[in-house]
Parts: structure tokens; sequence; C-alpha cells
């Protein structure tokens, strides 16, 4: 990048948020501090109002704001594919305003990437594995929640568990939101509970934004995805080979277990994961254990033999019992 497109790029980024470090700078460019500080004092004289010092931050007077820049193919091209996730992995609250932003951008493009793009759109699409069940929620309650994290506020939401399917009022502080396997999930401090906890939001039937303020601070929400990371350590390693016929009938099931990944092994599929309870895993692949073999760790192999030698002899003493009757 040379410096002509490198300073207006760093003007876009010191436009893109109130206070911008310089290391944050050097970061993003691969340059020196000093660079960075070259190029701030040329920003200064060529008439952009930066405010700062080095070593502190950066940021551009209140009202100053340059017209809308053009954008590369390459970034057009990459803005339609962020859409193509958002329309199928969001709800329609964030689908809506993810277009009205999108039509935005495209006001500003020139004709080339404005033909570019129509003539691409119709070669992207993102697909759900017909082997996983998905609804598609119009409500995820997305925008709320975020709305309740940015003001600090207390929500309210009716919610019914995944364990016992049992519905209860919740009163939340609202930490963040993460997307993982097929589900986005909210992180926040219960009141009920008196602690943190996970809720997925498509099981959240109602929201209720009370207007009241959090009480406390809460950790940041890489916090929780770190912690939830350090916890994998904890995990047992599980591989199995199923009979590729039988692998599309696995469904969302496998992820409850800790579904990793899946690859081709000879005339099998080599599936791997990462479980909590090995005898929950072991219980499961007794559906279909018929049609598949462990390859790793050998304790899941005595568990599923130690399973099936119970269900033999409770379904011998049910055979003794009726022919005594």
């Amino acid at each position: 990048m040379n410096r002509i497109d490198r300073l207006a790029a760093i003007l876009i980024q010191l436009q893109s948020k109130r206070l911008v470090k310089a290391q944050e700078i050097a970061d993003k460019f691969d340059i020196s501090l000093r660079t960075v500080y070259r190029d701030v004092k040329a920003l200064e004289e060529g008439g952009v109002p930066v405010i700062g010092e080095a070593g502190s931050g950066y940021t551009l007077m209140e009202g100053y704001r340059l017209p809308p820049v053009m954008f590369s193919q390459e970034e057009a091209t990459a803005l339609l594919t962020a859409s193509k996730l958002v329309q199928s992995k969001t709800d329609a609250g964030i689908r809506k305003h993810f277009q009205s932003a999108l039509d935005k951008i495209r006001a500003v493009l020139r004709y080339p990437e404005k033909d570019h793009l129509e003539g691409i759109d119709a070669h992207i699409a993102v697909m759900n594995h017909p082997a996983i069940q998905y609804r598609s929620n119009e409500e995820l309650w997305l925008q709320q929640i975020l709305h309740a994290i940015a003001g600090s506020e207390l929500i309210e939401i009716e919610y019914t568990s995944i364990e016992k399917n049992e519905k209860s009022k919740r009163r939340l502080e609202p930490v963040g939101i993460y997307y993982l396997g097929t589900h986005w999930h909210l992180i926040a401090w219960c009141h009920l509970r008196n602690d943190y906890r996970n809720f997925r939001t498509d099981r959240i039937g109602r929201l209720k934004a009370t207007g009241e303020k959090t009480n406390q601070q809460h950790p940041p929400l890489q916090s929780f995805i770190e912690k939830m990371s350090r916890q994998e350590k904890d995990l047992t390693k599980v591989v199995i080979d199923v009979n590729p016929e039988i692998v599309k009938y696995l469904g969302e099931q496998k992820y409850y277990h800790g579904y990793i990944q899946e690859e081709p092994a000879g005339d099998m599929i080599r599936m791997t994961f990462l479980a909590a309870s090995l005898t929950g895993l072991a219980r499961w692949f007794m559906l279909f254990g018929d049609h598949a073999r462990i390859i790793e760790p050998l304790e899941m192999n005595i568990l599923v033999t130690d399973i099936a030698k119970a269900i033999l002899d409770t379904l011998a003493a049910a055979g003794k019992h009726k022919e005594g009757g």
C-alpha cells in the first residue's frame, strides 16, 4: 500500500471510531509508531482536524466528515457475501436493517462495481445441511438484546429451557451474544439464579426492555469465551467411523455431544467429537452402533460393551419372568 492510499485508509479508520489509539493504526497497517505520527501530522497539514497527542489516541473534530469513499470491487464483493450470511443466520430485524445499510452502500458504488455485484449476486448462496434440523427464525431478539447491552439496561424474558422444556420468567443483565453451531446464544447475569447463564435466543418467547439500568459491571464477553475454551481441556476426544448412509440421519443431535468435524475414511465417514460426557455419547452411539465403529478412546468401547450387556441381561430377565408367569 502506497502512502496516499494509507493516509486515506487511516482517515477512514479515524471516522469509524470515537477514539483510535496510535498502536491500533500501527497494527492495522503494519507500520511503526513513528510512521503513524508522521502520517497523522500529514493529515493535519492537509486540513484534517485531528485532535489528540502521540501516545494516547486520536479523534476527529465533532461534525467533520468526508463524503463516502468509493469501494473497491473486492470490498463490494465481501459485503455481498456477508449479506448472504446475514440473511441465512440472523432474524427478520437484523436482515431488514442490514439490507437497508447495503442499499446505502450500493448507492455510492461506481457503475462498474454495481454491475459486478448484479453479475455475481445469483452465484453466492448459503445452504443448510439437509441432515441438520433448521427452522428459519423471524425473531431471535438480536437487535433488542444489543440495544439493551449498549444502554446497560435490564431485560425481562420468557424462556423455555432446553433440558426440561419448562417455561420461566427471567430478569437479565445482558453481557453479549455469540453464534455457535446452529444457534445464537445470550450470556447474561440472571437475577433468578444470581449467576451468569447461557440462553439460546430461539428459546426466548418474549423479551421486554425494562428501562432500568444494570447495577453492576460485567466482564467482557471475550472472558466468557476464553473460559469456555479452557473448559474444553476437560473434554474427551472421541473418534468414530460411521456408514455414509447413516450419517445423514444423525441430524442436529450430534452437536449436543460435542461434534467437531467429519471427513472421508475409506468407505466410512470419520466423525470427531469433544465429549463432555462419554456415557451420554456412548448411549447415543448405541442408536446406530451396528453401522459404525469406535476408533478412540478404548474407554468408549468398554462403555458401549457394558451398556449392551446390561440391555441383554434386562431382556433375558424379562423373558424368564414372562415364561414363569
